[in-house]
């Protein structure tokens, strides 16, 4: 067997700036205090340019509120390092059948391509145990945290396939929330599924895009501190990790910037728990 070639130091140095060039969309970008906005800030400063995707309605019906989509826009662009990239942010309502493939365009459009997306969108609530569910919940959770991601998944291979043949460094993070993992979610039965389901699709959707150089990775962030828990419950979860302190959004956030990148070339069809040794 032929020994390998000798490395040299600049082979093995890690470039300042891995996403020079290259461009991003996370979904669920809309409040500064979530996972959305740490990967953006992440993504930016690798030196991607990065697209933001919000749907403040949802927030707004939620118990924490909704931020400013130019506050979050903001903080991703304060972070920005290399000087050709920029952030643009719009919203989109991906429980409409049309809304992912209209994103896809709208970054396209933004952009002239699409490199890296990172599916973080969720409904939150509408939810139950598996006595109180019902098919509206069902259906509500299939249609945003399911459907839309898939689509998303769909329009954004269809856009690379119009790039050079041969084109490398395309990228798919999903997420899901350690549904499979012991104790499960028996409280939210809809999104447990349909998390899940995402989870059991990525390393089909790998297989099938590995050809054209992408990979498809899915990520559980466990439990993150984005100021949905207050109080006692917040501290009884805090008491469930080793170090005693929840998860923050910037955790996963470099796990997901990481897969991003060349380095994580080699990686695909994984689901990868971030989760700070969380006992469940």
């Amino acid at each position: 067997m032929t020994a390998p070639a000798p490395r040299v130091p600049g082979e093995l140095r890690r470039d300042p700036l891995p996403l020079r060039g290259r461009t991003a969309l996370v979904t669920g970008a809309s409040r500064r205090a979530g996972i959305g906005c740490a990967v953006a800030q992440r993504l930016a400063a690798y030196g991607a340019s990065v697209y933001l995707h919000h749907h403040v309605p949802h927030d707004a019906a939620m118990p924490w509120g909704a931020d400013s989509p130019e506050a979050v826009a903001r903080s991703v662009r304060d972070v920005l390092v290399d000087p050709g990239a920029r952030v643009a942010s719009g919203p989109g309502d991906l429980a409409d059948p049309a809304g992912p493939s209209r994103l896809v365009e709208a970054v396209v459009r933004e952009f002239g391509r699409l490199d890296i997306l990172v599916a973080n969108h969720a409904l939150s609530g509408s939810d139950g145990t598996l006595d109180e569910i019902d098919a509206t919940m069902l259906d509500a959770h299939w249609a945003v945290d399911t459907r839309s991601v898939l689509l998303l998944v769909q329009a954004y291979a269809r856009s690379r396939a119009r790039l050079p043949k041969n084109t490398t460094g395309g990228r798919v993070v999903m997420m899901t929330s350690g549904q499979d993992i012991a104790g499960g979610m028996s409280d939210e039965i809809a999104y447990a599924l349909q998390k899940g389901a995402l989870a059991s699709i990525t390393r089909s959707l790998a297989t099938g895009l590995a050809e054209r150089g992408i990979t498809v990775n899915t990520v559980n962030p466990g439990p993150v501190d984005t100021g949905y828990a207050t109080g006692e419950d917040h501290a009884a979860v805090a008491a469930r990790f080793p170090t005693g302190r929840w998860g923050r959004p910037d955790d996963p956030a470099r796990l997901i910037a990481w897969l991003a990148t060349d380095e994580a070339g080699w990686v695909t069809g994984e689901v990868v728990n971030s989760e700070g040794g969380f006992r469940r």
